[in-house]
């Protein structure tokens, strides 16, 4: 029976463990000068390595060249205490869950005044210490805060506030963390190589991500996944499968989904979770994190590798055009009303009816504030398109008040006094820019107008994405060239001036008609395209859509 991962890669020194460079350069630093206290307290989260820590300490304590933080590995107290050996009885390991009594604690204290066998110290270390009754801890208060010269204490607890106070106030504490992502899944990557199995792209950040920062618990899960490989290695497929996460595909169909408000798809895709077996908790603390990973890429834009480094550089392209469809507004509502349903989900009998509310809830517009900024985030890309607001006028207007008529017997009324106005500019109409637009700015939200007129009508997609651009605007009117008469008459009978300046309106606010007229000189789109080009069988399609609609009109007109 083999060794589990996380016992065989136990760490015998401080430079082998990985992620608490904050604790173990200040503990080498004291052991190199001799600065030794009586009593430590490691405190973190479980598997980070708190325990292995103490062990090298004691290690580092009892070496014949110690106090030292490299242990010589040569004398018997180094070879005692490595990793995986046979132990010291000079170091005692103990565990309060289980000695946690007041007798246990008082058996400890009378025999810590015994000097050590062999080595230099005799050493306690004390796992799970917040077990610890508070008789327990009235009992070790004395001997810890006043030890023999030769003991030295060590506790290990993963909830340090529960210690007793006046037990911490008399040791050193060092705080250990979760290990970060990078850090672990170099680690991870170092460990199978030196095991010599092969591991899928993607496997290892599936790892990380289940352990949560644990070392230990990523070493669990990755032997898991080693035991289980077969000929060609560990396939990024059954690691999915094994460890119950979402498969990326699924949820880019959500994603996709959720930026062209496809209820249906959306759905179907919730029909395929249930099918393939998948937990609907799951999905859903899938879909919060992706969505949490939409919006830091849509924050950063082209820095999001920095942050999000498990992910390859096509896949950041393909997020980045998701969060800029979505908006960082409806990105943020919808992670919301995820994070709430999951939290809905705990205990319920029926997760898969709370997933489906939760996208429900996601693709229905509410008067909220956060739907509400997500409405106003695209109307807002208008104001964007203006090169300069219209100004108020400054100079004062002469205007007069009309003259009283005159009534017989009485006296003529003087006029009234003129009185210097300020006339302000007119008040703007709703989703509207005031001011001229800036051609510039509406050719840089080309790409999305597309997008938004493919969710239309394919048909006027097919005939603008690529052989048209924007030409020129003015405040009735925005001008777009289109290469040949051929495809200009196509768009004009099709009736796609409405659907373009539908899409027009839904992405940058601006309602102006358009005009179509036929250039030439057009020779590629000059945008960054963010899908696929029209091919032949796309304007064939065109074609047959178009005469499918003419001739549905001339059937509507024979009928009449």
């Amino acid at each position: 029976m083999s060794l589990a991962l996380y016992r065989k890669y136990r760490p015998s020194t401080f430079a082998e463990v990985i992620g608490q460079e904050h604790v173990t350069v200040p503990l080498s630093n004291a052991l190199g000068s001799g600065n030794i206290h009586h009593a430590y307290l490691f405190s973190g989260p479980r598997g980070c390595g708190k325990t292995s820590s103490a062990r090298i300490m004691a290690r580092s304590l009892n070496c014949e060249k110690g106090p030292t933080p490299t242990p010589c590995g040569l004398c018997q107290s180094c070879k005692d205490l490595v990793a995986n050996g046979p132990g010291s009885i000079d170091v005692m390991e103990l565990d309060a869950a289980t000695h946690g009594l007041v007798d246990d604690a008082r058996d400890l204290r009378d025999k810590a005044f015994f000097a050590p066998v062999t080595s230099r110290y005799k050493i306690y270390i004390i796992d799970e210490a917040h077990q610890l009754g508070p008789g327990a801890a009235n009992a070790l208060l004395k001997v810890v805060e006043e030890p023999p010269p030769h003991v030295i204490f060590i506790f290990a607890t993963t909830e340090p506030d529960k210690l007793i106070s006046t037990i911490r106030s008399r040791t050193h504490h060092y705080p250990f963390r979760l290990v970060p992502p990078g850090v672990l899944a170099t680690h991870l990557e170092k460990i199978c190589d030196l095991e010599g199995i092969k591991v899928a792209k993607g496997v290892i950040p599936l790892v990380v991500r289940s352990s949560g920062g644990s070392v230990r618990d990523a070493l669990s899960v990755l032997g898991q996944l080693l035991a289980g490989a077969g000929p060609d290695g560990v396939t990024y497929e059954i690691a999915v499968q094994l460890l119950g996460f979402t498969d990326g595909a699924l949820l880019d169909e959500a994603i996709d989904a959720l930026a062209a408000h496809d209820s249906t798809t959306i759905f179907n895709t919730i029909d395929r979770v249930i099918e393939s077996g998948l937990d609907p908790r799951r999905f859903t603390q899938d879909f919060l994190e992706r969505l949490r990973d939409l919006i830091i890429v849509g924050a950063v834009k082209e820095n999001a590798s920095h942050v999000l480094r498990d992910f390859p550089e096509d896949q950041l392209d393909r997020m980045r055009t998701q969060a800029n469809l979505i908006g960082a507004a409806t990105l943020i509502r919808a992670a919301d009303i995820t994070s709430l349903g999951l939290t809905e989900m705990r205990g319920v009998t029926a997760p898969r009816l709370i997933l489906e509310l939760i996208c429900g809830r996601i693709l229905l517009p509410t008067a909220d504030d956060a739907a509400l900024v997500a409405r106003l985030e695209r109307l807002e890309r208008g104001v964007n398109l203006v090169t300069h607001s219209t100004p108020v006028l400054d100079e004062p207007v002469a205007v007069s008040a009309p003259k009283a008529k005159p009534v017989v017997a009485e006296p003529t009324p003087a006029p009234e006094v003129k009185k210097p106005i300020r006339a302000a500019a007119p008040e703007p109409s709703p989703n509207q820019p005031v001011g001229p637009v800036d051609i510039s700015a509406l050719r840089r939200l080309w790409p999305e107008v597309i997008e938004n007129v493919k969710k239309r009508r394919r048909l006027t997609w097919s005939l603008l994405s690529a052989s048209a651009q924007v030409l020129a605007v003015d405040d009735k009117a925005i001008t777009v060239g289109i290469v040949n008469a051929g495809a200009r008459d196509s768009f004009v009978r099709s009736g796609s001036e409405e659907i373009l300046a539908a899409a027009f309106q839904d992405v940058t606010g601006l309602v102006r008609k358009i005009d179509v007229v036929v250039d030439p000189s057009i020779n590629a789109p000059q945008y960054e395209r963010t899908t696929e080009e029209p091919t032949d069988a796309d304007q064939l399609s065109g074609t047959a859509l178009l005469a499918r609609e003419l001739g549905a009109q001339v059937i509507r007109e024979f009928e009449r």
